[in-house]
């Protein structure tokens, strides 16, 4: 359920703990929630993922967080406050964490994801069927690591988000081409993986 990279820089100045959400109901019914006007509102955590985040919780494993960050789709708000009402914490939102958008592909099924990811490994830049380029989901996506360096120090900071935008993100800090990304280990749902510190 989790996965541990070795600092990918000397120069941290705070932890991450990169989580994508727990188990959706979009997960549970197979379908592609990619839109902020589905997303927000909809499709949160099935019971199987409140489950995940009980069990999660109660088992912390992880180096405390000081702050919570997440998307503000509905999955990544439920999962956000589970975790931060163990530690008394407030969850803030950055819709930079959002989901990629899937463009044409979205409420369709999650089996339409395998040809954008053919599509992605040929280019990062790619746009077919109306879908976020992987460039544009990495470059939102690092703006967040690097506004939190800027803003902090030694802080333990938690960032929900999701599965494509969390891969994007982690291949591009370990430095490899975003063509890449769907060779990174699949995070699975309420994964936890840390980077820095």
């Amino acid at each position: 359920m989790s996965n541990t990279l070795q600092p990918l820089s000397d120069h941290w100045r705070n932890r991450y703990l990169l989580m994508r959400h727990g188990h959706s109901q979009a997960n549970q019914q197979g379908v592609i929630v990619s839109s902020p006007e589905r997303g927000i509102e909809n499709f949160g955590l099935s019971e199987y993922g409140e489950q995940q985040l009980a069990q999660l919780v109660a088992d912390w494993q992880w180096p405390v967080p000081t702050r919570v960050v997440h998307s503000d789709f509905l999955r990544t708000t439920q999962t956000a406050a589970r975790v931060a009402a163990k530690f008394g914490l407030v969850p803030s939102v950055d819709t930079r964490l959002r989901e990629r958008n899937f463009g044409e592909l979205e409420g369709r099924g999650d089996e339409h994801y395998p040809s954008i990811w053919a599509l992605d490994a040929q280019s990062a830049d790619h746009q077919h069927h109306g879908v976020e380029a992987v460039s544009a989901v990495a470059q939102r996506m690092q703006a967040v690591i690097a506004d939190w360096e800027q803003q902090e120090s030694g802080a333990t900071i938690l960032i929900v988000s999701h599965g494509d935008p969390l891969q994007i993100l982690l291949t591009m800090l370990a430095n490899k081409p975003l063509t890449q990304h769907r060779e990174q280990q699949a995070l699975l749902p309420a994964s936890i993986t840390q980077i820095g510190g």
